[in-house]
């Protein structure tokens, strides 16, 4: 089919002219002559023959050669075409999958550039290259598949650009002032009773007065937004009736995900995604997205074939040395990106500075990074995608985060990413659960992580903020879930329960799951706010999940990925249960004592020196007894330990060049099940201490606090935090 036809006559098949070569993907523009029209172009350096094929509003196909080949780019300008336009290619070459060549002119492929994406990625046996249902697994992905997948796969969408952003202002909250909300655009939104009913679920939902709202009053500064790149389901999910909830299966990384728009799918969902950047913006909050490019929607040999995999299957992908048939898998999604090539390399940043300077976002989350910093194997701290991100004049100014491992052979690489980057620092998350569930063998650990993990980040210039510290994440239990369940609970992901991690270091405080018992209920809640509190104490940047400050629970479920539904939605009757809302109360009465005090948020790590003649220390550790801890305290099993931040010696200045001047605290963490006597440190620590927080109470009141002098004795109640301000 070369085009339309109308009573049998076949219409005439629009020319493309030359074009030019960039930019890559499909942009709208006038043309030679004050033609309005729009430039394509597509990188498919193997390829013998391109086509553009554009689809009208009855679905029928018109195919456009694309004859113009420049430094491996395919391209062509095509006089008429507006935005809304929806388009695709069809790529064609050998099929040769013992070398890695895999093109097939029978597929419609999505291009890696397009902004905007329409329709549904659904999974029917045309959308294979190989035939899916071949007798013989071990050989169908080398029997082509010649059906056409057009009728079945999404289309790109030509979108128009015309904003300048020149009415946005970005807050650019310093790093070490950070407090970071990690949270689904869905799921927040779903069920919120504040959102119009068909704004929920959505960009606009999310920037809708109720929401913002919301984070406002909780305090936090930046959104981490899980993927919203246009992603695909799985084949073994669609055939269990469930969806990919999460969107770690990118497929289209300029493309804002269709289905969280509320507007529309054919251009509609990129405005709609920029009036929520600016709402949130407006409101002092920015946008971080949680980025996949280590690995697409095409997984391996068996999976289908929707963008990349037809366009240059060995240029895009990593293969296996020995067998190029294999992909390797470094992700364990089936494939892994190849960012050691310059057009993969090219595809990232082009990406990565499009959100930035189109989009509005602030800064990135990077999953599975270490497979981004892989040279031809190994994780390589020079690698090209680490070197070319340092350089970069956009993106080495943004926030950029990584999970600092993969699946492969040396994928661990906590505290290895240079400067300009923080990191997902697991190594907190353990310690701290360890320590409230009383499974830590010493506090050596503990102590590193409370104060910001020098241990690890104190190179190369690094400072406290490099460590992003959580207790939980997107991926695991919520916090309500981490103290009322030891075993997951994953029977309806439909895998048997096999799915998800069983190494969680929880603990259910007494029974598994929902329970009428009082005094565990109790329990529980007590050990959120000994959790939170934690947090949001210690040095570093936090990351709260959303729905962690209300109580919410997925019913043990560690690996919700595929759970759209009320399991992963918000229950925002939480907020108005008497038994949760104070939990909400602590968390933001917390947050800002952190914006308040620098001491809380230091920008450099502490020495453990004395400054003065006078002997105080910038930190100081101290035992029940009110002792400054020793050597063989730290390597001692214990229950309790005070930690002393003093605010006469923060390093650096404020804007006006003054030296930054705080409140001195100190922080009691008892993890032991009763109570226990500390003694409070005098001089020259102090010589009079006030209670702000004691987590042992339900309601954390703002009234005038106790006021002890040092020397004396308190009693710390079983499994609590105090935190105390020095008074004098």
């Amino acid at each position: 089919m070369n085009g339309p036809a109308v009573n049998g006559t076949p219409l005439p098949v629009p020319a493309a002219w030359p074009g030019a070569s960039t930019p890559l993907g499909a942009r709208f523009r006038v043309g030679p002559d004050g033609v309005a029209g729009t430039n394509f172009a597509l990188w498919a350096a193997g390829a013998e023959a391109v086509r553009l094929c554009l689809f009208d509003e009855q679905g029928r196909e018109t195919r456009i050669p694309l004859t113009e080949l420049t430094h491996e780019i395919w391209h062509g300008f095509v006089p008429g075409v507006l935005p809304g336009q929806r388009y695709g290619y069809r790529v064609d070459g050998r099929w040769d999958p013992w070398t890695g060549a895999r093109w097939n002119p029978a597929k419609l492929l999505l291009d890696p550039y397009a902004r905007s994406v329409d329709g549904e990625f659904a999974l029917p046996p045309e959308v294979y290259g190989h035939v899916r249902d071949w007798p013989d697994q071990q050989v169908a992905d080398t029997v082509r598949d010649d059906r056409d997948s057009a009728p079945y796969v999404p289309k790109g969408v030509v979108v128009h650009d015309d904003d300048d952003w020149s009415d946005d202002h970005r807050p650019k909250t310093p790093w070490a002032d950070s407090v970071i909300y990690e949270l689904h655009v869905r799921g927040f939104t779903r069920l919120h009773p504040g959102i119009p009913e068909e704004l929920r679920g959505t960009y606009a939902g999310l920037a809708h007065p109720a929401a913002v709202d919301h984070l406002v009053n909780l305090g936090v500064t930046a959104v981490e937004l899980l993927p919203v790149h246009q992603f695909a389901h799985e084949d073994h999910l669609l055939r269990r009736g469930l969806k990919n909830y999460w969107g770690y299966n990118s497929i289209g990384y300029f493309a804002p995900h269709a289905a969280y728009a509320a507007s529309g799918t054919t251009g509609q969902q990129v405005g709609e995604f920029k009036r929520m950047v600016r709402a949130l913006h407006a409101a002092g909050i920015e946008v971080i997205l949680d980025v996949v490019y280590n690995h697409t929607a095409e997984a391996g040999e068996l999976g289908p074939t929707l963008s990349l995999k037809g366009i240059d299957n060995r240029g895009y992908y990593r293969l296996q040395d020995h067998d190029a048939r294999r992909f390797a898998d470094y992700t364990g999604c089936g494939n892994t990106l190849h960012v050691v090539r310059p057009h993969v390399l090219r595809l990232i940043t082009d990406s990565l500075r499009y959100w930035v300077t189109e989009m509005g976002v602030d800064g990135f989350r990077f999953d599975l990074a270490a497979a981004l910093a892989r040279s031809m194997h190994d994780v390589d701290m020079l690698s090209p995608f680490l070197a070319v991100i340092a350089q970069d004049p956009v993106l080495r100014r943004v926030k950029l985060i990584a999970e600092p491992w993969d699946v492969g052979s040396g994928g661990y690489q906590v505290g290895a990413f240079p400067p300009l980057w923080t990191e997902w620092n697991d190594r907190y998350r353990d310690a701290v659960r360890d320590f409230w569930r009383g499974a830590l063998p010493d506090v050596r650990d503990l102590g590193y992580r409370l104060s910001g993990s020098s241990d690890l980040y104190a190179w190369g210039g690094r400072r406290p903020y490099a460590s992003v510290n959580f207790v939980t994440a997107h991926d695991g239990y919520t916090l309500r879930d981490l103290v009322s369940y030891e075993r997951k609970h994953n029977e309806a992901n439909g895998e048997q329960n096999r799915d998800g991690s069983g190494d969680n270091r929880s603990w259910n405080c007494g029974a598994e799951g929902e329970t009428d018992d009082e005094d565990v209920r109790a329990l529980r809640r007590r050990q959120l706010r000994n959790l939170l509190t934690t947090l949001l104490l210690s040095t570093g940047v936090p990351m709260l999940v959303a729905g962690d400050e209300l109580g919410r629970t997925q019913g043990g479920n560690n690996n919700a990925y595929c759970q759209d539904n009320d399991i992963s939605w918000l229950d925002w009757s939480l907020l108005d249960d008497p038994a949760w809302r104070p939990l909400f109360d602590l968390t933001s009465r917390l947050i800002r004592l952190r914006h308040r005090h620098p001491v809380l948020r230091r920008r450099a790590f502490f020495s453990g020196r004395a400054h003065s003649a006078d002997g105080l220390r910038d930190l100081a550790w101290f035992t029940a007894h009110g002792e400054e801890m020793t050597a063989g305290d730290w390597y001692a099993p214990a229950a309790t330990l005070g930690m002393f931040l003093s605010g006469r010696d923060i390093p650096g200045r404020d804007d006006r060049g003054a030296p930054v001047l705080d409140d001195s605290f100190l922080t009691v963490l008892h993890a032991g099940a009763r109570p226990t006597q500390f003694v409070l440190p005098g001089p020259p620590w102090a010589r009079r201490y006030e209670v702000l927080v004691d987590t042992s109470l339900e309601d954390q009141h703002t009234e005038p606090a106790a006021v002890h002098e040092s020397g004396t004795a308190i009693t710390v109640p079983g499994r609590a935090v105090l935190l105390l301000r020095v008074a004098d």
